[in-house]
């Protein structure tokens, strides 16, 4: 039994190498495509998107629609909550200082919110005497 067991594994990696080691077959002619493929435009619109951080504050959470608020210096906004975020939001409560980490499109809207944590304390001003 013990033979079995070793020759197994040796059988199996060698008919893994001789998978491989087929011949590459003859390229075919095609005639030259006249349309660009779509999909390279689909992933630099990706490449496209970007991160950054906002400092806000918590204003509420809709688990039925994985919807976030968040309140900034330019007012109110919403936006899906993805990622790392969804698993987050579960321990902020109204009011909380949160840095939020939002992936943008091109055009420079958020898309989502993909990590939240909560902002450091801010430190306190020196007392005069």
């Amino acid at each position: 039994m013990k033979k079995f067991a070793l020759l197994f594994p040796l059988v199996f990696v060698a008919g893994v190498a001789m998978a491989q080691d087929k011949p590459a077959e003859a390229p075919k002619a095609e005639a030259p495509k006249a349309e660009a493929p779509k999909a390279p435009a689909a992933a630099a619109e990706k490449h496209a998107m970007k991160a950054h951080d906002v400092n806000a504050e918590f204003v509420s959470f809709d688990a039925a629609k994985k919807m976030i608020t968040l309140k900034t210096e330019t007012g109110e906004t919403s936006a899906p909550a993805e990622g790392k975020a969804l698993a987050q939001v579960k321990a902020l409560k109204a009011g909380d200082k949160v840095v939020a980490t939002c992936k943008d499109s091109a055009e420079g809207k958020h898309e989502a919110v993909t990590a939240i944590k909560v902002a450091p304390a801010a430190p306190a001003a020196p007392e005069k005497k």
